[in-house]
């Protein structure tokens, strides 16, 4: 199966910037792009930086380790933004730019202790999904307190919307998370993916994870 070329690659994420940029919304601020390139091939983080962007995201340890030659080529900005295991932080230091998803004390001790001072952000759970990783709302300043005792760079709060629901059902949550995120005197804010996106930026996302808009529909496992 043929995957989309440099140029395909381009087009896609300037029609999302474009589109990014034409949101209503009462915010000021840029919103990033995370091209997430998580069940693609290395050509999927060559055509991302080849097309200006620079920050690319993957949710799997053994996945990323496995890019690592692309990586310390191209010097792409990582953000690991899937459940982590602690017995996985020893392997990804030196790939990982963004810790992105610290949902629970022990990932933020282990993180602190492997890479010192390094840039994070606490997932939030809003949905009530045990399947999505992420703390409680209520468990965030214990969780923040925690990251800022240990010397972490703590940047914002990070939440992923409900599954298999349509995009407004996204909204409540994420406008509680930008509200936690202007609480503790956070920057970022990242939330939103190719299907609620546009629900996200409107409640001020400062930061979006996208994926198949930009590289198409990921290759079937199997």
């Amino acid at each position: 199966m043929s995957h989309p070329t440099d140029v395909d690659v381009a087009t896609r994420l300037g029609a999302l910037r474009r589109e990014v940029d034409g949101v209503e919304r009462a915010w000021d601020h840029r919103v990033e792009i995370v091209a997430v390139t998580k069940g693609f091939a290395s050509w999927a983080i060559e055509s991302a930086v080849a097309a200006g962007c620079r920050s690319v995201g993957e949710n799997y340890a053994q996945e990323l380790i496995s890019k690592r030659e692309v990586i310390e080529t191209l010097r792409p900005e990582v953000h690991f933004i899937g459940r982590l295991q602690s017995n996985k932080v020893r392997q990804l230091v030196g790939l990982v730019d963004v810790w992105a998803s610290l949902d629970r004390g022990s990932i933020i001790d282990e993180v602190a202790k492997r890479a010192e001072g390094a840039r994070v952000l606490i997932q939030v759970n809003t949905t009530g999904e045990e399947a999505k990783g992420g703390c409680l709302p209520t468990d965030l300043a214990t969780l923040v307190a925690r990251a800022q005792e240990t010397g972490l760079c703590l940047d914002g709060l990070m939440t992923v919307g409900p599954t298999g629901e349509p995009p407004e059902a996204a909204r409540p949550g994420f406008r509680l998370v930008r509200n936690l995120v202007d609480e503790y005197g956070l920057s970022v804010c990242s939330m939103g993916m190719t299907a609620d996106a546009h629900i996200a930026i409107e409640e001020g996302s400062t930061e979006i994870r996208v994926g198949t808009a930009i590289f198409g529909r990921r290759p079937v496992k199997g």
